[in-house]
């Protein structure tokens, strides 16, 4: 198998890395207040069950900006069940909410999406509103995400960044609508 290299790979940088927690608020307060690395964005969501169709996985999805513009990620889940099923397993990465996110631009975004497909690679693209996520799951048990950025997504940092800590307070206290408005438009 020949592997294809290029400086000009449209890979910028990481965009975040992911992972599942039991409790967003003592993940918060280690990660923000321990560490000093800062929240900047809750999404509450209430997205089709991967794995249960016709059911609703409710999610509650925090970032946590690095100085390069990256972040640190992670989901708690509205249900002990889900949390189970999604848990990270120690020294693994489990399922498609553990990943590894890359920045890519638009030509990026076509490219990996091209090599996926040459090397038949089971893929799936998603519009998340604020970034459009192309995933490769790995047979080794983690995925693999390309994301490219919204357009107006300084506009959506800005307006997520605000609201960050509010979201979550009240995520916390178990109010879990949506918050995210900008899916679809």
């Amino acid at each position: 198998m020949t592997v294809e290299h290029s400086r000009s790979s449209g890979l910028a940088r990481l965009h975040h890395a992911a992972r599942v927690v039991k409790d967003q608020e003592a993940n918060r307060k280690f990660v923000e207040d321990g560490l000093g690395i800062p929240l900047v964005a809750t999404w509450c969501e209430n997205v089709p069950h991967p794995e249960q169709p016709g059911e609703t996985l409710e999610l509650c999805h925090t970032f946590y900006e690095l100085d390069d513009g990256s972040a640190l990620a992670f989901f708690q889940f509205g249900s002990e069940a889900d949390y189970e099923r999604y848990a990270p397993r120690l020294g693994t990465l489990t399922g498609m909410f553990d990943h590894i996110a890359l920045k890519v631009d638009k030509a990026g975004f076509e490219e990996m999406t091209r090599r996926a497909e040459s090397a038949g690679l089971h893929h799936f693209d998603h519009d998340h509103g604020y970034c459009r996520s192309l995933y490769i799951p790995c047979e080794q048990g983690y995925m693999m995400e390309f994301a490219w950025d919204a357009a107006n997504v300084e506009d959506i940092h800005a307006w997520q960044t605000k609201s960050a800590h509010a979201d979550l307070k009240r995520w916390l206290a178990g109010d879990r609508t949506t918050n995210n408005n900008v899916r679809h438009s």
